[in-house]
């Protein structure tokens, strides 16, 4: 190009976007009860995840991420549309967003915007609306699909197939967005064993101990609120069923790994068909969790509770408009569910909705200073059932202490996260703390305004 028409070429870019890099596609991999340290690029030893470490080493991987809420229906609604539960209200099971809500979801404004779009896997949030996805397969509750059939296949290895058809099929005059919902590694809950692996995963656990968490203590059970220590609560219902002798624990850890192990591989497929379609430098992929989960720890299962192992989640990320020097980073900035769906938004260029309240952490993954970043957030989460089976329960969680009520059984706590990670010693009642609780009640109740 010559030194005359240079100039008029880059006046032109900046005048007409379509001259420019076209939109990114954008791929979202969720991971069910998934916690920040049950993969191998997070420290874990024992975790087979080539795929999903290997894709940590070309990203940005976040070591400080949280959910809002966790609990699956409210969490996957919260990276659906960016908002707080007491904005988007799914706090209940099998409750769909409206036609509206969903058209300002991060999928919804893709598609209003030109993009092919897919949803495979658990959805989580009622059904699909009619129309809302150029392409669509929901299922969720088992891990193995018409298991007395001659077509019984393992949900994890349908993610995968149903994910690659999309993929393949899709038009390729057009940016696209896929989301796939594995439900794996969720328990299934009403089976007799938990977690049900494929065969072909037992030999990367041959020989296998899996360490009990220190936290695994009767010390730390006695520590909860007692209405979450009581055998009524699902919590200790769940441990029970999974972690209450040595033998139960190895073998529901291992098949709990081993599902991650599964949905590793599934991903490792995903990845390699981008890549052989030559969409891999095009496409922004995300791989996070819905909600945290407990390894035994406090004498728990599953998730729920404003507590460590129950918010914090993995969550990495590859933006196609990173250099290449810039990938392989870990960043360390309290990044939150809610932010994906408006860096989704931004970076495909389309307008961020108003009543999204995450933010767009596109600039962490360019390596740009967190200036003005988030320090503390609100928690929330409704009641299951009961009071007696799963409160309700809010916080407000900084990096350096923690506030958490039970509002139905009129009960809070505080934590000193500097002196006591493991949250364990409530300093609710001790003088010593009173002006450190009454300022987190007072960022509490702002916190808890914003959300709605």
């Amino acid at each position: 190009m010559s030194r005359f028409f240079l100039p008029i070429f880059i006046l032109l870019l900046a005048a007409f976007p379509a001259f420019a890099a076209p939109p990114p596609n954008v791929v979202v991999l969720i991971i069910d009860d998934i916690r920040w340290d049950s993969l191998g690029c997070a420290g874990n030893s024992i975790v087979v995840t080539p795929n999903i470490d290997g894709f940590a080493k070309e990203g940005v991987r976040f070591t400080q991420a949280r959910v809002t809420t966790s609990i699956c229906m409210t969490s996957r609604a919260t990276l659906l549309t960016g908002q707080h539960m007491a904005r988007h209200g799914i706090a209940k099971f099998g409750v769909p967003l409206s036609d509206d809500a969903f058209a300002k979801t991060y999928p919804g404004v893709l598609k209003a915007n030109g993009y092919h779009t897919g949803y495979v896997g658990k959805y989580g949030v009622g059904q699909p609306p009619k129309g809302g996805y150029d392409f669509a397969r929901t299922y969720e509750g088992t891990h193995w699909l018409n298991p007395k059939g001659a077509d019984k296949i393992h949900v994890t290895e349908k993610n995968a197939r149903d994910a690659l058809e999309f993929l393949k099929a899709r038009p390729k005059d057009k940016a696209f967005c896929l989301t796939v919902g594995f439900f794996a590694p969720h328990a299934q809950d009403n089976a007799p064993e938990q977690y049900l692996p494929q065969d072909w995963s037992a030999k990367h656990y041959a020989g296998k101990a899996i360490p009990v968490p220190a936290a695994a203590s009767e010390a730390a059970l006695k520590a909860l609120p007692p209405f979450l220590s009581d055998a009524k609560n699902e919590g200790r219902v769940r441990w029970k069923k999974r972690f209450d002798t040595p033998e139960k624990f190895q073998q529901s850890m291992t098949n709990y790994y081993r599902l991650i192990t599964e949905v590793d591989e599934a991903i490792g497929r995903i990845l390699a068909e981008l890549k052989a379609q030559g969409a891999d430098e095009n496409t922004l992929v995300v791989v996070t969790g819905d909600n945290g989960y407990f390894h035994a720890e406090r004498g728990l299962a599953d998730k729920w509770y404003p507590y460590e192992e129950a918010l914090r989640v993995p969550l990495i990320v590859r933006d196609p408009r990173v250099p290449v020097g810039k990938r392989g980073t870990v960043r360390e900035e309290l990044v939150l569910n809610l932010d994906v769906a408006p860096t989704l938004v931004a970076a495909a260029g389309a307008k961020v909705p108003e009543g999204m309240q995450g933010r767009d952490f596109g600039p962490l993954l360019q390596r740009e200073a967190a200036s003005g970043w988030r320090t503390e957030f609100y928690y929330e989460h409704p009641t299951i059932t009961s009071k007696d089976r799963i409160p309700s329960s809010q916080a407000v969680v900084s990096r350096t202490a923690k506030y958490v009520r039970y509002p139905e059984h009129d009960y809070e706590q505080l934590f000193d996260l500097k002196s006591d990670p493991g949250e364990v010693n409530d300093l609710a009642k001790d003088p010593a703390h009173a002006k450190l609780l009454d300022a987190m009640k007072s960022k509490f109740e702002l916190l808890k305004v914003e959300a709605k």
